[in-house]
């Protein structure tokens, strides 16, 4: 029993180490990462191929062979590779192109370029002008390895066409990845003549359009762009391995042309110099970064009818522009409205520059991202004037809603029970700081000027009854402290000091006809000044304590009416009136 058990436990680790290293092995060979849809318009992603790339974790780049269907581009990639055909990519004699879509070696070389190792994949693509294949879908196949490698080996017989320059709208463009060198390889069975530099450079040059054809236009402009890109232009020729093409597979390196067998071992040298890591908006990516972009654009490519360099740039622009209207809507939903308009304003620019900021970080191309700029602006200055209008609504809400209560506040003064001019005065200073701090916006400058006009009325309202409605509080009081100082406390000062009050008011406005010349006397005046001390001060406002205080008084009195009378007897410090008649009081007698 306990050797049947160790005989499962040996076997499970035999058949786990070897499942990993089966896994491992597996990756050895040619795996599909993007393929054609069943109407071989569109693309797909196949994840079994991309597994192999995202695990990947150092920097990656990616050497891609694209040109004609059966121009031996697999066979060329298994010759860069060091492969048999068995090994490698797949290889076909029909006339019907062997590799669909674009494949991947499983396996890496590792190089160290620049002191940083570099894990390189070679990428086989499907030949276009094939058989049963649409314009759009060899467009898309070109469009997608043009962006994604670093060397793009353009495989061409014998000599450069119109229609192979065309179809390097992408290589030409300013794509924000750094661009792909572009090595020209022109197989060829003839060495004399033209050196194959000097046929891409006849190539590249401007094709004469005396009748204005808008291809040739486009085609030239193409060609300036890969006259443009210089360096990054890089030729080279190789003569035909064997006359017998359809069985180089079974053939063995001493048995293909020395010649060939020389250039081939020039060309892998020449490819590993060439070679960078994929840069794209300045950041070297590794695995799961390369397949995530990969599948962006492929999401693009499948957008467009016929991709271009432009047409691609801002359809996957499209999205980046999206998160920076969305990165800009952020910002600017932060805001507290209402704000002034130089606030506002100061906050557009802020916000407009953090989303170019993060665009410029992030968009695809340098000059066809202006389109894509232009239309961010375009979309912010929309959301900025949805803005301008929300301030100028909260801000009219805000004024309105202060210039109302400014406006009762007036009314409330004009009523005051007691007048006060310090009280008045006090009330609009107030309500002037108040609209003056949290009135904000545009909408500031008009109910401003609308508040100083019902205030200036006001004051003038006011102004004018101040002096009547005191003058006849004062007769009225003198009237009253009459009567409290003869028949309530009978205090014969108070009294007296009642009846001079009423009769200077009495007498003086009979004398000069009219109260209005009252005013203008410095005993009014004096009297004014006492009023308002007594009436209104930050410590005690009377028109609104009035009411308790005398409720207090009276009750005071009448405690001392009934009280203080039998406790302290008639001794007070203010004369009184008596009324004891001749001499000492009798007592009562029934």
């Amino acid at each position: 029993m306990r050797i049947s058990i160790w005989a499962y436990v040996v076997s499970f680790h035999i058949c786990y180490f070897a499942s990993w290293s089966l896994s491992i092995e597996d990756f050895h060979q040619a795996f599909p990462i993007v393929e054609p849809d069943p109407g071989h318009t569109k693309l797909r992603l196949s994840r079994e191929g991309l597994e192999a790339i995202q695990r990947i974790s150092n920097p990656i780049a990616a050497v891609a062979v694209i040109g004609p269907y059966r121009s031996g581009k697999s066979f060329l990639l298994n010759q860069l590779l060091s492969l048999s055909c068995d090994e490698g990519f797949g290889v076909g004699h029909m006339r019907d192109t062997k590799t669909k879509g674009i494949w991947v070696w499983g396996t890496p070389i590792e190089l160290n370029i620049n002191g940083v190792k570099t894990s390189v994949f070679y990428l086989d693509t499907e030949g276009f002008e094939s058989v049963g294949k649409s314009n759009v879908y060899d467009d898309r196949i070109f469009a997608l390895a043009t962006v994604m490698s670093s060397v793009l080996i353009y495989n061409l017989p014998e000599t450069i066409r119109e229609a192979d320059i065309s179809r390097l709208s992408f290589a030409g463009q300013d794509v924000a990845f750094e661009p792909a060198k572009l090595l020209w390889l022109i197989q060829r069975d003839f060495l004399q003549g033209k050196s194959v530099q000097e046929m891409v450079n006849e190539a590249l040059q401007h094709v004469a359009n005396h009748n204005g054809d808008k291809n040739i236009d486009q085609v030239n402009q193409i060609r300036d762009s890969l006259a443009i890109m210089g360096d990054n232009n890089t030729a080279f020729s190789l003569p035909q391995p064997h006359l017998q093409r359809t069985k180089l597979c079974d053939m063995k390196d001493g048995e293909l042309d020395p010649v060939y067998v020389k250039k081939r071992d020039q060309l892998k040298k020449l490819v590993a110099s060439v070679t960078r890591p994929k840069i794209v908006q300045g950041k070297l990516l590794n695995g799961k970064e390369f397949v995530f972009l990969l599948e962006q654009i492929l999401e693009a490519l499948n957008k467009g009818e016929i991709p271009s360099a432009g047409s691609l740039l801002e359809i996957f622009n499209k999205g980046i522009l999206e998160r920076c209207l969305k990165l800009y809507n952020e910002r600017m939903g932060m805001l507290r409205l209402p704000l002034s308009e130089k606030s506002l304003q100061d906050a557009h620019e802020r916000s407009k520059e953090e989303a170019k900021k993060a665009f410029d970080e992030q968009h695809f191309g340098r000059h066809h991202a202006k389109r894509s700029v232009d239309k961010l602006d375009e979309e912010m200055e929309k959301v900025y004037r949805n803005f301008i209008l929300a301030n100028d609504y909260k801000s009219s809400k805000l004024c309105e809603a202060l210039y109302s209560e400014c406006e009762d506040i007036m009314d409330h003064l004009q009523v005051l029970k007691l007048p006060s001019m310090a009280k008045f005065n006090a009330g609009l200073l107030q309500c002037n700081q108040s609209f003056e701090q949290e009135c904000v916006g545009p909408a500031k400058s008009n109910y401003e000027r609308r508040l100083m006009k019902m205030m200036g009325k006001s004051k003038s309202l006011f102004i004018k009854d101040y002096n009547n409605r005191l003058f006849n509080w004062l007769v009225g009081f003198s009237l009253a402290m009459v009567v409290i100082g003869r028949f309530i406390i009978k205090f014969i000062l108070i009294e007296i000091g009642a009846w001079i009050l009423f009769i200077f008011l009495e007498t003086y406005t009979r004398m000069f006809w009219s109260a209005e010349a009252l005013y203008y006397n410095p005993v009014w005046h004096a009297i004014v000044a006492t009023w308002e001390t007594v009436v209104y001060s930050p410590i005690l406002d009377l028109d609104r304590w009035a009411i308790p205080i005398c409720i207090i008084v009276c009750l005071l009195v009448l405690y001392w009416r009934c009280y203080g009378r039998r406790k302290h007897g008639y001794r007070m410090l203010l004369p009184l009136y008596n009324n004891h008649k001749g001499g000492s009081q009798r007592p009562r007698t029934d």
